[in-house]
């Protein structure tokens, strides 16, 4: 069976609809109102193998911060629930993915135990992508984190160009993910000594 969730969440700040498959082929619908996070899960959806349809609305006229944290929220709430009882993941997923002059390192552990580490320097005068403040995706990340109960390590090793950067984490972080709900053949339950994730 196909490993899928659907989650909404409606706030008197955003409207967010997304549905997820983990057995995909990486097809993607993606429409939330800001084109370059549109295009980040779109490539995020495609590299992890994963079918993604979000459909987002928030009060972007006052500013990005809702719909960025939101759609974390709902994401991270997806894919757990996609997960189910995590019986025979690998768990475990790295990726390092280069984008032109960006090299982008992403570590994942479905561990049910939320945590984040994000060490991404940009360079002078990259902080902004069309309109946007990329200090968001830290705010998205730590949401989808949060509510995902995974531990995530988002490394950028180099890069100059925001629009690369980005595109190599958020490419590295779908290579990731599918490493780790990759289904292991040869095992049985739940990848942890303790019998529960």
């Amino acid at each position: 069976m196909p490993r899928k969730a659907a989650v909404v969440r409606k706030t008197s700040e955003t409207d967010i609809k997304i549905s997820l498959n983990l057995d995909g082929k990486g097809d993607y619908k993606i429409d939330t109102s800001i084109p370059f996070v549109d295009h980040m899960l779109s490539l995020m959806s495609k590299h992890g193998h994963m079918d993604l349809n979000v459909q987002a609305r928030g009060d972007i006229e006052i500013d990005y911060h809702h719909l960025m944290e939101d759609l974390g929220i709902v994401l991270g709430e997806a894919i757990k629930k996609a997960l189910g009882k995590k019986l025979r993941i690998r768990r475990y997923g790295e990726a390092l993915t280069p984008m032109d002059e960006s090299l982008a390192q992403v570590a994942v552990d479905l561990s049910g135990r939320p945590f984040l580490v994000y060490k991404v320097r940009l360079p002078r005068g990259g902080m902004q992508v069309q309109s946007m403040g990329v200090s968001l995706f830290e705010d998205f990340f730590r949401s989808l984190t949060n509510n995902a109960g995974m531990n995530l390590h988002i490394l950028l090793l180099y890069g100059r160009d925001p629009h690369h950067i980005f595109e190599a984490i958020f490419k590295g972080f779908g290579r990731a993910l599918h490493s780790a709900v990759e289904i292991h053949a040869g095992s049985s339950g739940v990848p942890s000594t303790k019998g529960t994730l």
